[in-house]
């Protein structure tokens, strides 16, 4: 087996680099849209803005955030060596504001009506991280 292999012949989990300035930021406190601004390439920020925009009814708003926070995870994923499919776990935290945004995409995707998108996003998340799927709801 290649270490490039998982034991069931899969590609090896993917673990985004740390970038903790971010994160230390929300977690003190900091507005999501400063932080956005701040470090535009954050699928966390754009997670927490998705998640904000949600919670205040603001579904159209949140799909976007959403969107923006996932593509910019993919960027980040096919930078770590992410061939399109492979586990993405939830438990390296780096991967959290990846998961979270496809998670709030599938969330506001189902909202509007966008039944393939939702299907589609939720998929991709248990694939990703059943443990994520499980853990977001």
């Amino acid at each position: 087996m290649s270490i490039h292999e998982n034991l069931l012949g899969g590609p090896p989990p993917t673990q985004l680099p740390d970038e903790p300035e971010p994160r230390e930021l929300l977690a003190g406190g900091t507005a999501a849209a400063d932080v956005a601004a701040k470090y535009p390439s954050s699928s966390l920020a754009w997670a927490r803005l998705a998640d904000e925009a949600f919670e205040r009814g603001s579904t159209v708003e949140s799909y976007a955030y959403a969107r923006t926070g996932y593509h910019r995870g993919l960027d980040a994923l096919r930078r770590a060596g992410w061939k399109g499919h492979g586990p993405v776990p939830w438990e390296h935290e780096p991967n959290r504001g990846f998961l979270r945004a496809l998670h709030g995409l599938a969330r506001a995707a189902q909202a509007i009506g966008e039944q393939a998108e939702y299907e589609r996003c939720s998929t991709f998340l248990r694939d990703s991280s059943e443990t994520a799927a499980e853990t977001l709801g």
